[in-house]
């Protein structure tokens, strides 16, 4: 039964570390960097932003205008978790690609974020 709980409890575990799939030439942010995004606005292609407040709120803004809101925290692995207020959560993994910063999702798939 104990063996059960154990394997429950860890399927239930918002964050695991995750294998990301990163490209040759991709760098994690460093912990600084990480640190920085702290009262930040992040532009993506498509207008959508990312905006992360210094008490860890988070929001994101749709190109429509529509927002969505939350909490963001530093995972020990580098990767960005964001815990919806619709109870959605998701981790991504920020990465300097070249002279881009780009955002990886969990499923891999690669948003690049627009220069300030």
């Amino acid at each position: 039964m104990t063996r059960y709980l154990i394997f429950a409890l860890l399927a239930a575990s918002p964050v695991v570390a995750a294998e990301w799939p990163t490209k040759p030439g991709d760098v994690p942010l460093s912990s600084a960097e990480l640190d920085a995004l702290a009262g930040r606005t992040l532009t993506f292609y498509d207008d959508g932003q990312s905006k992360f407040s210094a008490g860890g709120a988070y929001s994101f803004t749709y190109a429509s205008g529509d927002s969505a809101f939350g909490t963001y925290s530093i995972a020990d692995d580098g990767s960005v978790c964001i815990a919806y207020r619709n109870g959605f959560s998701r981790c991504d993994l920020y990465v300097r690609s070249g002279k881009r910063l780009v955002l990886i999702d969990e499923k891999g798939d690669r948003y690049p974020v627009r220069p300030e």
